[in-house]
């Protein structure tokens, strides 16, 4: 019987000229995942590539991506998660910057499974006695937030709330990853002209963000305005109906504390090593 295996490349005295050699394709197909969409598209203006799109493709995480991941001046930039998602997204023509925080969330939750599997590890803190302990959470285990109320117009990420103590209408909308970035940059520099001061505007910076109208006025420094006197059950009814109904992964899940032994519900904590895991 003739002898098969690693061996038979020694059959021959001399190796063959080069022109001969046939080349070997050691290329490896990446995968592509297609992840649902949690607005279904429905916020999308019609020239979009996510008008009412139900999936989107993603192609799995490679050593590029990991290179994108460890890029300095990304990191410094605060966009290394935008520009990850878009290298791993299909269609090229979808702007990350342009979607929903919650579709975005969908994409990195996928990208980081496609990448480093479902099993992630971090530390977590119990509700009941308040103390830490290394967590494994499995990834495939989070749900998804489907948008639930119709947009003012379809095709536009626009909705409508009644204030319940002022009784004024107001427009509002979700944020987009583009508001995320530019709002962690001007805290970002808030924070290097006044080192010193403890900025707590978190609340009216994200609601001028959100908010469209305010019965029909648009004009921004009006809004400013009114926000900065408005009502706080207005504001905090305002925010909840906001937080329930804005579409994207449902972050809950369960914990037990290894200190007490109870069974918690949490929010899944989003540390470092989400990206940039340990093993």
């Amino acid at each position: 019987m003739a002898r098969e295996g690693k061996n038979d490349i020694f059959k021959s005295e001399r190796a063959p000229a080069p022109q001969q050699q046939q080349s070997r394709n050691i290329s490896w197909e990446v995968p592509v995942e297609a992840v649902p969409v949690p607005s279904r598209g429905s916020v999308y203006p019609p020239d979009s590539p996510l008008h009412n799109k139900e999936l989107i493709e993603i192609k799995a995480m490679t050593a590029k991506e990991e290179d994108i991941l460890t890029s300095r001046a990304l990191i410094k930039q605060g966009t290394v998660i935008s520009h990850l998602i878009a290298s791993c997204l299909v269609n090229k023509d979808i702007s990350v910057q342009k979607m929903l925080v919650g579709d975005r969330n969908a994409l990195m939750v996928s990208v980081r499974i496609t990448g480093y599997g479902s099993d992630y590890s971090a530390k977590a803190s119990c509700p009941s006695c308040n103390k830490e302990s290394s967590q494994s959470f499995d990834l495939t285990n989070l749900g998804i937030k489907r948008l639930q109320i119709e947009p003012s117009r379809h095709g536009q990420n626009c909705f409508d709330f009644k204030l319940p103590v002022s009784g004024r209408l107001v427009q509002f909308r979700f944020l987009t990853g583009e508001d995320e970035e530019e709002i962690s940059t001007i805290n970002e520099r808030k924070k290097q002209l006044m080192p010193d001061m403890l900025l707590e505007n978190n609340v009216t910076t994200r609601l001028e963000r959100s908010i469209v109208s305010v019965d029909g006025v648009t004009d921004r420094n009006e809004i400013s305005l009114f926000i900065r006197s408005m009502p706080a059950l207005d504001s905090r009814k305002l925010r909840k109906f906001i937080d329930d109904n804005e579409p994207g992964i449902d972050m809950t899940t369960e914990m037990r504390c290894l200190h007490c032994s109870v069974t918690s519900e949490i929010s899944l904590p989003m540390g470092a090593s989400f990206f940039w895991p340990r093993d």
